[in-house]
This record gives structure tokens, C-alpha cells and sequence, in this order.
């Protein structure tokens, strides 16, 4: 399900102003990575524009950006460019200093609490580590912020975007020599299987009342 088109619809629902919270800062993260997205997102922000501007109703007001922004004093003298910004380290920090969770042995993830009725999270493998034969009971995107991980489709690397569904069986194993940091949503659960199948399964029924 890895397609252009449903890449295509998660920016154009970015760029609309109907995305959640948790896929706005998701979508914001893929276009700081990626050039290409990041050039559709503006097309998609210019045919958005003009269809307002043809709005008889609505009366566009002409606004410069700094029109736009509000800075405190002490804040004008650390301005980033447009180009540096990057939108997940201005909402939760460094990721260096985070506090991982420890899931399984080489497999950390850090939640972020959001007001969404997604679940978004940060996914830290270390080098080779791998996540058991699964699928998911709705849509999962993962976003590649560091290193590379691969699976039965392909190599993902940094600033790629993945986007699984219930039909999607994959095993993903990080990069063997730099591991990999990814940014992931998951719609719902995960379903696992094979050998061990059962008990995992039973873990994240379990863990979905913690939440």
C-alpha cells in the first residue's frame, strides 16, 4: 500500500488544514526530510490558495509573512530559517535527550502525548534489531528520521515514508551497522504472527488499557 497516491492524499490533507494534530506534526516532519514532498506540498498550497482567492464570500487580506509571526524580543535574535526548522525538535526537544522506553532488548520508543485520537511515536532500533512477522488493524506510517531499516518491500531510508495496512505483513530489521530512529503512527493495533504470535498479541491487548 506503499503508494505515490496515498502519499499524495496524507500532504494534500496536510496542506487543506484536515489532518489531526498527530498527522500535522507527522506530514511537517516528512516535509522537512523530503525535497520532493516538500515540492508537492507547495503545489498543492498554491491550487488551495487559488481556489480561496475565487471564494466570492471571502476577501484575502495581503499580509507579508512578518505579519505573521509573533516573537517576543528575547526570541528575534535566534530566529531559524524557514529551511532549519525542524518541527518535531521544536515540539518535544532533542531527540539525544529524550527518555526512551525500553520495549524489548535494541528496541526503545519515546510516546508523544498529543490531543489526537491517533497514537504517534518515536521508534529507536538499534543496529540488526527486528520486530516480529506483524500487520495492523488499520493504517500504519513510518517515517525514517535516522539510519535505515528494510523489510519484505524494500530499504527505507532517512526520509522515507512507509504506509502499511491490514493487508501489509511485514518484519522490519534496522540498519546492521547504524540502526534506525523513526517517527510512526499507528491507527490501531498491531497484530503479530508466527511462533510467538499468541503471547505478543496478548501483550498489546494488555498494554492498550495503560494508555
Amino acid at each position: 500500500m506503499n503508494t505515490t497516491a496515498q502519499k499524495n492524499e496524507l500532504i494534500f490533507g496536510y496542506s487543506s488544514g484536515s489532518l489531526g494534530e498527530a498527522k500535522s506534526l507527522f506530514v511537517s516532519m516528512y516535509l522537512f526530510l523530503n525535497s520532493v514532498a516538500a515540492k508537492k506540498a507547495s503545489i498543492f498550497d498554491n491550487i488551495l490558495a487559488d481556489n480561496l482567492a475565487e471564494l466570492k464570500d471571502v476577501a484575502p487580506k495581503k499580509l507579508s509573512y512578518k505579519d505573521c509571526i509573533n516573537l517576543s524580543s528575547n526570541q528575534n535574535s535566534n530566529i531559524e530559517s524557514v529551511n532549519d526548522f525542524n518541527p518535531l525538535v521544536s515540539r518535544i526537544g532533542n531527540l539525544k535527550n529524550l527518555k526512551w522506553k525500553s520495549v524489548y532488548k535494541g528496541f526503545k520508543e519515546f510516546i508523544i502525548k498529543l490531543h489526537d485520537k491517533d497514537s504517534i511515536k518515536l521508534i529507536k532500533m538499534d543496529p540488526g534489531t527486528s520486530v516480529p512477522l506483524h500487520s495492523h488493524n488499520g493504517k500504519e506510517y513510518i517515517l525514517v528520521l535516522e539510519g535505515s531499516f528494510c523489510d519484505e518491500y524494500g530499504e527505507y531510508n532517512k526520509g522515507d515514508l512507509q504506509i502499511n495496512d491490514q493487508k501489509i505483513k511485514h518484519t522490519p530489521i534496522a540498519n546492521k551497522t547504524n540502526g534506525c530512529v523513526c517517527l510512526s503512527i499507528t491507527e490501531n493495533e498491531v497484530v503479530f504472527f508466527g511462533k510467538f504470535a499468541s503471547i505478543l498479541n496478548l501483550f498489546t491487548f494488555i498494554k492498550s488499557f495503560f494508555k
